[in-house]
């Protein structure tokens, strides 16, 4: 697996789906539930800077509390992490996924290649996976799930 080709691919379904999204839609609910796709975006954003934290644990080292509140808080980590953007604009919601998403490129660039395929590399996900798997699942599955919401609500404001 190119973990670089797959992050690379997630991040464009989601730039993608939001291309040309007024911002005047960026803020009704029930894109995800309640959230709306300022929200999903701002989730996304948290799970992205989460990565950044695992990515940096396994260069540098170094404290992880984002990647801590994540393990620790499960589902009350999006009751934390999204209102830590509703004063923000869509833009600015978007620009700090990309800015986290860009930090995740050039952080997995310095990783050697067998590390992300590695078992046990992240042993809070368990010690039989490794950093690839939490890649495909909880980073591209992800964001091809959020994508495909955002893409219904479109077709739904669209009508």
């Amino acid at each position: 697996m190119n973990t670089l080709d797959v992050l690379k691919y997630g991040h464009q379904t989601v730039l993608q789906t939001l291309d040309g999204l007024p911002e005047s839609e960026w803020g009704t609910g029930g894109v995800c539930g309640v959230w709306s796709v300022k929200d999903v975006v701002a989730h996304l954003a948290s799970y992205e800077e989460v990565l950044v934290e695992i990515l940096t644990s396994l260069s540098s080292g170094g404290p992880t509390p984002l990647l801590d509140q994540f393990n620790d808080r499960g589902r009350d980590f999006n009751a934390i992490q999204i209102p830590l953007r509703q004063g923000k604009t869509p833009a600015e919601v978007l620009a700090g996924y990309s800015h986290a998403h860009d930090r995740v490129m050039e952080l997995t660039s310095k990783i050697p290649a067998d590390t992300p395929r590695r078992p046990g590399t992240i042993p809070w996900y368990g010690m039989e996976y490794a950093l690839d798997d939490f890649i495909v699942y909880a980073n591209y599955g992800h964001k091809r799930e959020h994508a495909s919401q955002i893409a219904v609500y479109r077709d739904h404001i669209q009508k």
